[in-house]
């Protein structure tokens, strides 16, 4: 590895454990250096997994006294997160790096909308209240949870704002369905980081690289999310998703 691509990671892992800090969206930063320092597709997206899974675990674990009270309500969603990880880390594996390559302007096309349209859908989530505890599992409402659960084994950008929209739809409060989220996201990140880790796709070398600039970052995220305001934030990641979209469709698809 260069010195330029050590120092590229490093700035990569800064911006993206800041911005998970203060206002999400630290993928565009982290999967985009992993692919210019030369990691093949699938192995890039594989690592920035990896990185991402201590704060799902972190954030499942912050999540449990809202989450005790619905028991055995859990384990459908822990078996469709479950089920849905592993199979879109799988077909991340079987598809391979030709067909990843082809669908990574999509995917983050999509994890862009999705994160500059979230202002609005916390808006209307927030105006849905349940009264039951429990909302009805219902064939409908798995199916759609294992539909992301497949989506964030395979790439994971944007997930949370699925999920999140999934179990307020169903009729969970917006807290409930935050922690809700946090808990499934861990599953499925679990899930997958085993089955990168298995399949030898995860480069060691760059995730610690990744994970010791996130650390540093997302103190300083912390430490200056009461200074510095969320609208400049949250343009200043929507920026950077749309400049990585457009620039991987004109490399997939428009670079002579």
């Amino acid at each position: 590895m260069s010195l330029a691509d050590l120092l590229l990671l490093i700035a990569a892992g800064f911006a993206a454990g800041g911005m998970n800090a203060l206002a999400g969206g630290g993928t565009f930063f982290s999967f985009p250096a992993l692919l210019a320092a030369g990691l093949p597709p699938v192995t890039a997206n594989a690592t920035n997994a990896v990185a991402l899974w201590p704060a799902s675990l972190a954030g499942a674990w912050a999540a449990r006294e809202s989450l005790r009270p619905l028991g055995r309500y859990l384990i459908p969603l822990l078996l469709a997160g479950l089920c849905g990880g592993l199979l879109g880390g799988l077909l991340l594996l079987a598809g391979g790096d030709s067909v990843f390559a082809l669908l990574i302007p999509w995917l983050l096309l999509a994890a862009t909308a999705l994160f500059a349209a979230s202002p609005w859908l916390s808006r209307w989530l927030a105006a849905r209240r349940a009264e039951a505890l429990h909302p009805p599992h219902g064939p409908l409402s798995l199916g759609a949870h294992v539909v992301v659960s497949i989506y964030g084994g395979y790439f994971g950008a944007g997930m949370g704002i699925l999920q999140l929209a999934a179990f307020s739809i169903e009729g969970h409060p917006l807290a409930r369905a935050n922690a809700l989220k946090n808990l499934i996201s861990a599953v499925i990140y679990s899930i997958a980081t085993v089955t990168f880790v298995v399949a030898g796709r995860v480069s060691w070398y760059e995730l610690v690289i990744l994970l010791i600039g996130a650390t540093v970052g997302g103190y300083a995220g912390g430490a200056l999310g009461q200074r510095l305001p969320p609208i400049f934030l949250r343009t200043l990641v929507i920026l950077v998703g749309s400049g990585m979209t457009l620039y991987y469709f004109w490399r997939t698809y428009g670079a002579p």
